[in-house]
């Protein structure tokens, strides 16, 4: 009788979204009686979950395929990259399977041929909220997949498919459990947030006995009842995002919100096939700051995109100036497999974009470090994140985690990951806070 109990190991590469993926594997895995290995050599097979949307994306995916066929041998690919089966084994012809996103069930059959299951369902037991990530405070909470948009430079709906969004109830019950887990802040992730329940005709779903409509408005102000931080990312400016700023005002979800604006040139927006009134979209913002004062605006831009002129990248540092957003990234455009910005015109040379990026990047860090300065001598929300032998950190309402900035409480080694304090900001660089606790 075969005892062995199967450990498999797992690569996990890419956004959140795919974070949330490799989560759902990892609790599909539990569940069936699996332990899951800490390293190459103890697995008796690897999972990677790839990215593929950019060509340095591709390439660390295949770097990591590859040293999880050096140290361990038996490697099942699966993500983004997975839907293209045939250049991953042109490259890495060992690898055992391979799936696109999100399909757990090829993952899982794949897993089955290379180490089959040992358990007993009557025993093998998970937590409600399944397996995570990240760690115990906060939590990555999809509400949907795929996308409608047909921006030219990205293939998500090639790769991720359409537009799916997960009804209402359902939603809600995982917040639930997270919440009961003892998650203090979820974030709420999909290709395409603001998009939420459109293709199910924003239909109403059951929680608890009560009607809840599948839309984000009405998602946003059911999860302010969990008594959680709920933090909105990847939000296509739709006129019905205007809608939720209330409820950031009333405290219900977090005063934060990430928008990928992408660019401000008209021209420009018009090539990608993006939102192209920024004019409109700088009156909006004034007014989300009139309805909610303590509102972050987070947004990231690509410069460098085909046509891009001198003229089209000053309009945007005009436009960033005038919308003094709060937190920005940047990204150089490059060119993917399959996009259809792959046949515009006028390439912009290399070294003009990393010129670019720079320039974007200081302008914005000023910005930035302006209204960082504004924050020092009030009181701050803070989430910890960690506690070493310096003192704690931790982020505001206004930080999310790994892309935003920290707040950092020199000697304080009493507090734990999870605890929500008050702290006076003392000092502030950039993006960053330095302070103390005060009494709540």
């Amino acid at each position: 009788m075969n005892t062995h109990i199967p450990k498999i190991g797992i690569v996990s590469l890419g956004c959140p979204k795919a974070l949330v993926d490799s989560e759902r594997i990892l609790t599909r895995l539990r569940a069936e009686g699996y332990e899951i290995s800490p390293s190459y050599e103890g697995a008796d097979a690897v999972i990677v979950n790839t990215c593929g949307f950019i060509d340095s994306a591709k390439q660390e995916s295949f770097d990591a395929i590859g040293e999880a066929l050096t140290e361990n041998g038996k490697v099942i690919v699966t993500g983004c990259l997975g839907v293209d089966e045939d250049g991953i084994r042109e490259v890495h012809p060992g690898v055992l399977a391979v799936s696109g996103p999100h399909q757990y069930e090829s993952v899982m059959e794949a897993v089955h041929q290379a180490s089959p299951p040992l358990h007993n369902p009557h025993m093998d037991l998970i937590p409600a909220e399944g397996i995570k990530l990240t760690p115990r405070h906060y939590a990555y909470l999809k509400i949907s997949e795929g996308c409608n948009q047909t921006c030219t430079f990205c293939i998500i709906p090639s790769m991720r498919g359409k537009l799916r969004s997960r009804p209402a109830g359902e939603v809600l019950k995982e917040a639930e459990n997270l919440a009961l887990s003892g998650v203090k802040e979820i974030l709420l992730v999909s290709q395409d947030t603001g998009a939420y329940g459109s293709d199910l005709r924003y239909e109403e779903s059951d929680f608890y006995g009560k009607s809840v409509r599948t839309k984000m408005y009405d998602l946003c102000n059911a999860l302010g009842d969990q008594k959680v931080w709920t933090r909105l990312h990847y939000v296509y400016p739709y006129p019905h995002v205007d809608d939720v700023i209330p409820l950031m005002a009333e405290g219900k979800i977090l005063p934060y919100l990430d928008i990928p604006f992408q660019h401000a040139s008209p021209r420009i927006l018009k090539l990608m096939k993006r939102p192209g009134n920024q004019i409109e979209l700088l009156e909006r913002i004034k007014k989300w700051r009139e309805i909610c004062p303590e509102i972050t605006i987070r947004s990231t831009f690509v410069v460098g995109f085909p046509g891009e002129t001198e003229e089209d990248f000053e309009y945007l540092l005009d436009w960033l100036e005038k919308a003094q957003l709060d937190r920005v990234g940047c990204f150089k455009y490059e060119a993917v497999e399959g996009a259809a910005a792959n046949d515009l015109p006028d390439p912009v040379d290399e070294d003009v974009k990393e010129q670019r990026w720079n320039r974007l990047m200081e302008f914005q860090r000023q910005i930035s470090d302006e209204k960082m300065q504004a924050k020092i001598g009030k009181v701050f929300d803070v989430i910890i994140d960690e506690v070493d032998e310096e003192g704690a950190v931790g982020r505001t309402k206004g930080d999310a985690p790994e892309i935003d900035g920290e707040v950092y409480i020199n000697g304080e080694l009493d507090l734990k990951p999870g605890d929500i304090v008050k702290v006076k900001a003392e000092h502030a660089e950039d993006y960053d806070i330095w302070g103390s606790l005060v009494d709540a």
